[in-house]
């Protein structure tokens, strides 16, 4: 595949490495030193866009993507309340537009575990649940969008909790979340349920971004060609493929 890179920091670099081992050729490379480039003529060589850029610029580098009818997978977080929005206008477009809060393979399997275990805590009112995420200084968004996912799965599937709050809950139907920033961490994840008699605890650590990297390029694998809203349920095999 010919590959446009919308976001070139150390995930960008990463993307380009592996992408690279599995034989892909970047196309195009748009930082925030040459947002000038990010153009249709540029792109459109392209067969697909990885886009990591960040939340003031996530919503807005997708639109250009699915505008220029390139396929796009965006790993940008902080931008969440576009989402619905976003998958709409894509809809609209007859595009092609994968988005996820992570695209670790393992990130992915936790998360599967994570509504599983919300399902079964449904009946069991004296555990009471929290989520806690740790990550590197230069992560611009707090919390992170894998605590949302997590915090949202538990809600969809928890009744007794109505929404999230970013820190200390101050009514018992809230979700608390947690942040935490400490240099080195690539990530860890953190979903506790705790009771007087015992805990259950859910923990997720990456080593390193390889394994972001690799599912963003098996993301844009797998939507190059087609058209439509994705997730990484379909790239993992977790539902049917359409």
């Amino acid at each position: 595949m010919r590959i446009a890179l919308i976001g070139y920091g150390k995930m960008g670099q990463m993307i380009e490495e592996v992408a690279m081992e599995r034989g892909h050729e970047i196309v195009l490379r748009i930082h925030i030193d040459n947002t000038e480039d990010f153009t249709q003529t540029n792109i459109a060589p392209a067969d697909v866009a990885i886009e990591f850029t960040g939340p003031e610029s996530g919503y807005e580098s997708v639109k250009k993507c699915i505008d220029f009818g390139i396929p796009v997978v965006s790993g940008s977080t902080g931008w969440h309340d576009k989402l619905d929005g976003m998958k709409q206008y894509v809809e609209q477009k007859n595009g092609s537009f994968l988005h996820t809060s992570n695209f670790s393979i393992g990130v992915n399997i936790f998360f599967e575990i994570n509504t599983l275990l919300a399902k079964l805590m449904s009946r069991q009112p004296e555990y009471e649940v929290t989520i806690k995420e740790v990550h590197h200084t230069q992560k611009k968004d707090a919390p992170s969008g894998t605590a949302v996912t997590l915090a949202e799965q538990i809600i969809k599937n928890l009744p007794r909790k109505k929404s999230w709050i970013s820190g200390p809950a101050t009514n018992a139907d809230q979700l608390s979340i947690t942040s935490e920033r400490i240099d080195p961490a690539a990530g860890t994840h953190y979903v506790q349920y705790a009771s007087a008699i015992d805990d259950i605890e859910l923990i997720h650590t990456a080593h390193n971004r390889k394994g972001f990297a690799l599912g963003a390029v098996l993301a844009a694998e797998y939507i190059a060609g087609k058209k439509g809203v994705f997730s990484m349920k379909e790239v993992l095999g977790f539902t049917p493929n359409p």
